[in-house]
């Protein structure tokens, strides 16, 4: 048999997450609308989230989980040449929120994006920096996701202020030789999806061309539910064909922390034993493009995720978008 030839893979060096100063209990935010901690939990497993305050934007809060993935890592400024942002909450309409963490960083070499796919954003930026990595064009990436959606939320909405919260996730990948099979570290196979017919279930009202506002979020909650778990396996089991893997090969299962309903059926449409599931929803809500990350990182600095195990990654959000990266620690 010939052997595979050697090829180039994006490597996680390190992962890292930070969360807002304020921490808003379901107790607290009933106060506020008329829910109760019985009726968000039930429905979603959600038992707090944090909100951004005064001076802490998208691109701060970036910044500080960059910093502690790099330093898990063992990377410094001079090594990094491409960051990568996902976000739907940028701190302005331009300059880019990553040419902001990259200038706080001190990062002058590279190039810096952002990248807009809502809650599925972390999983595109990876899947992206990998296309970067793999094609030798680029070295050491920072993949970021990173959200205040707190801004963006109507508090007077119970049926989606309930869900979400702020923070971020980093991730350092770096462009290493491997042998070409599914035992080589890193990224082995990314799955992208998207169908803008699906627009009016999930979206937010304003925009700089539509009204010059930043708009609200507005969801069909039910619709949103009933495609995610299709839309989510599909591209999960795409992954699998793509490798020769299966379910059962995988270590740990790291989806979107949206819904804990939608993560468990998702898990056992696709037959994952729920001890191999990093749930991390309860803890912080639904984050967006900071949700993956900020899970990564739980499990990762907590000794859950150890290297060389094999890590799905899946999200799906607005637009729709979806997507799932199969990942060897």
């Amino acid at each position: 048999m010939t052997r595979p030839s050697k090829c180039l893979r994006s490597v996680v060096l390190g992962v890292g997450s930070y969360l807002p100063q304020r921490r808003v209990t379901n107790a607290e935010l009933a106060t506020m609308v008329d829910t109760s901690d019985d009726w968000i939990v039930q429905r979603t497993g959600i038992k707090e989230r944090y909100l951004a305050g005064e001076g802490e934007t998208t691109s701060v809060l970036a910044t500080r989980a960059a910093q502690k993935a790099m330093a898990f890592a063992g990377r410094t400024a001079a090594d990094i040449d491409l960051v990568i942002v996902a976000t739907s909450t940028p701190d302005y309409t331009f300059p880019s929120t990553a040419t902001m963490v990259q200038a706080a960083l001190g990062i002058t070499q590279g190039v810096a994006f952002d990248l807009q796919a809502v809650c599925s954003g972390f999983v595109f930026a990876v899947a992206t920096a990998d296309k970067f990595l793999t094609s030798g064009s680029h070295k050491c990436a920072l993949v970021i996701g990173a959200e205040t959606f707190s801004r963006i939320l109507d508090w007077n909405d119970r049926t989606t202020c309930v869900l979400f919260g702020d923070g971020a996730g980093a991730m350092v990948l770096e462009a290493q030789e491997g042998e070409g099979t599914i035992a080589d570290r890193g990224v082995l196979t990314s799955h992208l999806r998207s169908d803008g017919r699906h627009r009016e279930k999930l979206f937010v009202d304003g925009g700089p061309s539509t009204t010059g506002t930043i708009g609200h979020l507005r969801m069909s909650g039910r619709e949103v539910f009933r495609h995610a778990v299709g839309m989510t396996t599909d591209v999960m089991v795409d992954a699998f064909a793509a490798t020769g893997t299966t379910a059962e090969d995988l270590d740990w299962f790291v989806p979107h922390q949206a819904n804990e309903r939608i993560i468990d059926a998702s898990a056992e449409k696709l037959g994952i034993s729920p001890e191999k599931i990093v749930k991390t929803v309860s803890l912080h809500g639904n984050t967006s493009a900071a949700s993956i990350p900020l899970a990564l990182s739980v499990a990762a600095h907590d000794g859950r995720i150890k290297a060389g195990d094999l890590v799905m990654i899946e999200a799906m959000g607005g637009g729709f978008t979806w997507g799932s990266a199969l990942i060897r620690w």
